[in-house]
């Protein structure tokens, strides 16, 4: 018997068949003697066409009343849900953030969690109910209904898990768990077992989108045990846990994570002053846009070149503020390049191992891979490269580190 935190994203809840499949596992759980706590997003595509419908109305929808719109998706879903668990026999009971009590600030559309009220949860598991929760959302002092972002009902079932005190929250998807790269560029991926969540949370923020980084933050902060599952598969899934293994038989590299969202802009002929990189971020900061890598090269004349990356959504954007700092500051040149890719390994063996980059370089540069820029941490190295090599440099990483191998998996 366990207290079991279960999350069902929009794929998993996406038509009244997949309700009721999801009914049917539930039931499955409080047969076996468990208590569970159902956290549900929207109906797949349902959000999307809700905003459409906003966005019809106005471009900039006031961000208060598009969360009282969007946030109607889940109500939906919960109803549903709890109506086919007591069509099964199952007592349960569906609220939204704000029956609940899942306290938030007042940042409309990407509120964070403050608090959360669990007596009525509690007493309705000790009554033997199944409670189903909207996820996404939760409610201000005054009484606004607010959402949580793209993704927030991970964080819904993390939060509820960690005030609950959970067993273990379970993150239902279309993916049987996490794995060593995406299957889809190495078809010799191999499942994880158990991972740790610095480094699901290294994998999350380099590109890897099974789980999204606020609820891997949230679960590392409270320490609650998170799985990975397929909705509709049985296996044992990943199991994400603050515990490293000391063993010798334990991987230097977990995982090989790839991110095809980023572009470059360098800016040239910089007269390297005190307090430049400052005249040349401030302005970006300012406009809201996120700097990931960052490369300095002083020549010979006494400038300095300054290259950073940034999403590629915002690259437009920084090529104008970039424009302006270079002829404010008299640089030469700014340039920007679209055509790039970041791969990055993650491991907490790498803290144990020395050559771990060497390795990685050595295995870019027999397939001729040429490394444009290269950023490290204690448990990952990141690289930029071209594009057009990344899947090549992923297989090729894989197979260097030995995740392929077929032992891997059940180690």
């Amino acid at each position: 018997m366990a207290l079991i935190v279960q999350k069902f994203g929009g794929t998993s809840v996406g038509s009244i068949e997949r309700i009721e499949q999801v009914a049917e596992k539930v039931k499955k759980f409080r047969e076996n003697g468990d208590d569970i706590v159902v956290v549900v997003s929207a109906m797949s595509g349902e959000t999307n066409r809700l905003i459409g419908l906003a966005k019809q109305i106005s471009e900039q929808p006031v961000p208060r009343e598009l969360d009282v719109m969007v946030s109607t998706g889940e109500q939906v879903t919960i109803a549903l849900l709890a109506m086919a668990l007591i069509k099964r026999g199952v007592p349960a009971v569906s609220y939204t953030g704000n029956q609940v009590r899942i306290l938030t600030d007042s940042s409309f559309t990407k509120a964070r969690i403050l608090q959360i009220d669990d007596q009525k949860l509690r007493a309705d598991l000790k009554a033997g109910r199944v409670v189903v929760v909207a996820g996404f959302q939760g409610v201000d002092e005054h009484g606004n209904i607010t959402t949580l972002g793209r993704g927030g009902s991970d964080t819904t079932g993390v939060a509820l898990a960690a005030a609950l005190k959970a067993d273990e929250c379970q993150i239902y998807t279309d993916v049987d768990g996490v794995y060593t790269t995406d299957p889809r560029v190495v078809p010799k991926a191999q499942r994880l077992d158990k991972i740790t969540f610095e480094e699901m949370l290294e994998m999350a923020s380099l590109g890897s989108k099974v789980l999204q980084i606020r609820s891997v933050e949230f679960a590392g902060k409270y320490n609650v045990p998170l799985r990975v599952l397929h909705s509709f598969q049985e296996g044992p899934g990943t199991l994400i846990t603050i515990d490293e293994e000391e063993s010798m038989e334990q991987p230097i590299i977990s995982g090989i994570a790839f991110n095809r969202d980023e572009a470059k802009l360098t800016i040239r002929g910089v007269p390297d002053n005190p307090g430049v990189a400052f005249k040349i971020l401030g302005p970006i900061s300012a406009a809201n846009i996120e700097v990931d890598m960052i490369v300095q090269n002083i020549a010979h004349d006494n400038t300095t070149d300054f290259t950073f990356t940034v999403h590629r959504n915002d690259h437009l954007s920084a090529m104008r503020v970039l424009e302006n700092t270079a002829r404010e500051i008299g640089a030469r040149e700014v340039i920007g390049d679209t055509d790039i890719a970041k791969v990055s390994i993650v491991g907490v063996g790498m803290r144990s191992h020395a050559g771990v980059a060497s390795r990685m370089f050595e295995a870019l540069a027999k397939e001729g891979i040429n490394i444009q820029m290269i950023s490290t941490s204690e448990i990952k190295v990141s690289v930029v490269i071209e594009e057009k090599y990344l899947e090549l440099a992923v297989r090729a990483l894989h197979t260097a580190f030995e995740l392929d191998a077929p032992a891997r998996q059940g180690e």
